[in-house]
Formats: structure tokens, C-alpha cells, sequence
């Protein structure tokens, strides 16, 4: 996470979004009134989609599951019943 404060900010605010949106680097700016992140739309995407798995009672243990299943104990994909 790069730190910095809200005066530099404004003076490189081109350069480090374009850091943050191409290595999904979050900056954390510092003001006298508290501090704020900026994260890349992909990394705010992935946050929202995580939190909203989280919400749904029982997924987090399939997902852990799932993960824990060797893949020689998968079926292919074409034969699942979507």
C-alpha cells in the first residue's frame, strides 16, 4: 500500500491512480480530518463479490470444500448440471 498525504496527492493524483488501477496498488491518503484508500474498481469488485458470498449461509464451508477436494475427484465441466 503506497501512504501519502493529501498534498502530494494532489500533486501526482494522475500518476498514482494509474499505479493503483495497473498493479492494483491501494493508496492510503492521510488529511487532518482522517485518512481514506483508494483501491482499483477490480479490487472494489472482488471485495463486494466476497463479502456477498460471505453473506449466504453454508457457502463459505462449500467454498473451503472445494477447495480442499483433489481435482482428480472432480467431474469435467461439460458434465455438470448447470
Amino acid at each position: 500500500m503506497h501512504n501519502t498525504n493529501i498534498t502530494n496527492f494532489r500533486k501526482n493524483i494522475f500518476g498514482l491512480l494509474e499505479q493503483t488501477i495497473k498493479y492494483n496498488e491501494p493508496v492510503n491518503i492521510s488529511t487532518k480530518d482522517g485518512n481514506a484508500v483508494i483501491i482499483s474498481e477490480e479490487d472494489y469488485n472482488g471485495l463486494m463479490e466476497t463479502l456477498y458470498l460471505n453473506s449466504i449461509p453454508g457457502m463459505r464451508e462449500k467454498i473451503i470444500e472445494g477447495m480442499n477436494t483433489p481435482l482428480d475427484e472432480c467431474i469435467p465441466e461439460n458434465e455438470v448440471d448447470w
